[in-house]
Parts: structure tokens; sequence; C-alpha cells
């Protein structure tokens, strides 16, 4: 009885890969979604070799060089005090994915436990928790940033910690309603019926139809946090000179933008293909899951 109990268990870990390689293969099949993945892997190597790629240090200073034009010394030019904008652009890509991933995933773990308590917890925990999620989202994200910006100061720390408290909720939520609705279902009433225990039904049954579903909007979320650190950096209360970001770039283009175009490019256009990236392979990533959306079905 034991080894037949292990056999299932082996085969039903099997089928989760299984799944997951069929899922891959259907994004890649897409166009979109081959796009999507093309861009956001062209993203991740670039950020995370971006010691290995950069042809200047991206932070010294060189008056002469100021505001050259594209060339084989200087791929993407200088800005006003000629620093290698492409050196930049790449230490850039390291602070947007380092935002971005860090705390995304910190996110989606909090939200994770908290949405899995307030689901499976007694009734007067749900209302406690739904209302402290209710009373976070209340804020608009952007005001929320500036506000806990002013008061803690401008840092890199202090954006990470702006979109893990504005992130929790929604991912809090949404595995809140996914455990309301399975806990009560009949494969869940049964596998309590049978005596399993609580780690049991949450490992085997509810994390395997949330984390899906959770990934996907995580996956999608990632631009916009991109976007608030780029935006922060870009009104000076992110991440401090002489560090690079995407925003600090965007703002060093626009104020000399008639003296060259080229920083204005160069900030602006990885946060459009790292947007386009991540989105496309998200709503790629949710039609493979979701078999209402699923053309070959």
């Amino acid at each position: 009885m034991k080894r037949a109990t292990i056999k299932q268990e082996r085969l039903r870990i099997w089928e989760g890969w299984l799944s997951v390689f069929r899922t891959i293969q259907r994004v890649v099949r897409e166009p979109l979604g081959a796009m999507g993945l093309v861009l956001v892997v062209a993203v991740l190597i670039s950020a995370i070799g971006a010691d290995l790629w950069s042809t200047h240090d991206p932070n010294k200073i060189n008056v002469r060089a100021a505001f050259a034009s594209p060339s084989l010394e200087h791929f993407l030019g200088t800005d006003q005090l000629g620093r290698d904008i492409f050196s930049r652009v790449l230490v850039g890509g390291q602070i947007a994915l380092k935002v971005s991933l860090v705390s995304i995933g910190a996110a989606l773990i909090i939200g994770l436990t908290l949405g899995l308590i307030a689901g499976f917890g007694p009734k007067w925990l749900d209302n406690i928790l739904m209302l402290l999620f209710d009373s976070v989202r209340s804020f608009p994200t952007v005001m929320f940033a500036l506000a806990v910006v002013t008061l803690f100061g401008p840092s890199l720390t202090t954006v990470m910690v702006v979109v893990v408290v504005t992130q929790i909720p929604i991912y809090g939520r949404m595995v809140r309603s996914q455990t309301l609705a399975l806990k009560t279902s009949e494969f869940i009433l049964t596998e309590r019926a049978m005596g399993a225990g609580f780690f049991r039904i949450i490992s085997l049954h509810i994390l395997p139809n949330v984390i899906g579903p959770l990934l996907i909007l995580a996956s999608m979320d990632i631009p916009f946090v991109i976007t608030i650190e780029a935006g922060l950096s870009f009104l000076g209360m992110g991440v401090r000179p002489p560090t690079p970001s995407w925003g600090t770039i965007l703002n060093d283009g626009y104020s000399y933008i008639y003296n060259t175009p080229w920083p204005v490019i160069a900030g602006g256009l990885p946060v459009v293909l790292t947007t386009l990236g991540f989105t496309f392979l998200g709503e790629s990533l949710r039609d493979a899951f979701d078999p209402k959306l699923r053309k070959d079905s």
C-alpha cells in the first residue's frame, strides 16, 4: 500500500513538471510569447553581465568628451559630464531588476502567506487582514511613494519598501480568493475526511492551483515596479547620484535635450523594451495556463 502511494506521488510530481514544460512550449509557439521571452532574456543577460559588457566606468567623468555622439568608443554617446551612456544603461538595468525582482519576490511570499492565513484562518482574522489590505490600497501608489520618500529620504531601500507594501495586498487578496474557492471543493473535503493535515492540503492542493496565476500576475507587475523606480529617480526621489539608473539618465537627458537627444533615447528605450517583454510574456503565460483562453484547446 505504501509503495503504491509513493508511486502515485512520484507520478503526480512528474506530471507537474511535464505540465510546466508543455506550458513553456505553448508560450514559445505564440509570436508575442516568443518575442516577450527574447526581450526578457536579453534584459536579464544585459543586467546580470553589466560589469562584463560595460566598455567604460559608468561613473568616470570626462568633461572634454561631453555630449559626444554615438561612436565605436561610446556606443550611445556621452552625457553632460562625459560619462559613457551605454555603460550607465547596463548598470541601470541592474538597479531596475534588483528593485523589481527582490521587491516583487518579497511581496509575493508575504502576500501568499497572508492570503493563505486569511483563507484558512478564522473569520475575525480574515476581516482584520482584509481591512489592512483595503487601508493600504486606498492610497494611490505614487502619492504613497512620495509620502514615504519624503519621510525617510530617497534611497533604493525606500523604493523597495514602497513596492513591497503596496503589492502585498494585491497578492494577498488573490490568494485568499483562490483559497476560499478551493477549500470547500469536494476533493479538499475528501482529503480532510481521510485525515489529511493542514500542510499536506496546502502543499499538494492549494499551492499548485494558486502559484500559476500568482506568478503570471507578478511577471506583469515587474514593468510597473520598474516604472515606479524610474519615475522616482527621475524626480530625484529614488536612486541617488552618481549611481546609474534609467530614471536619472532620463532626467539628465531631459535637462540637456537641446544639446543631445541620446541620453533621453538611451534612458527611455530600455524601459519600453522591458515593459513590452514582461507584458507579452505575462499575457502568453496567462493564455497558456487558462484553458478558456487557450487557442489549441
